[in-house]
């Protein structure tokens, strides 16, 4: 299943390790050894990351939606897979 990250942006839901909030240091600090190591993507379209999404592949996602907003998101995707 995909979950969209705003702006038309898709990932795949089953390899989502977590989603947080941009803000801490060492959050920063993984953003950046993954955009060394060319593992980092902007899904924000330039405006202000209000999440990162880490992957089980070691690949990072950031989004402009706040970590709630896809939390919500993905909580429906598990609801429409129920029925």
């Amino acid at each position: 299943m995909l979950v969209n990250i705003g702006l038309s942006n898709l990932v795949a839901r089953e390899k989502i390790v977590s989603v947080v909030s941009p803000e801490a240091a060492p959050i920063k600090r993984a953003v950046a050894l993954a955009k060394e190591n060319c593992k980092l993507i902007d899904a924000t379209g330039g405006r202000k990351t209000k999440s990162v999404i880490f992957f089980e592949s070691d690949q990072i996602v950031l989004s402009y939606l706040t970590p709630d907003v896809i939390q919500s998101r993905v909580n429906m995707e598990d609801n429409n897979e129920q029925r």
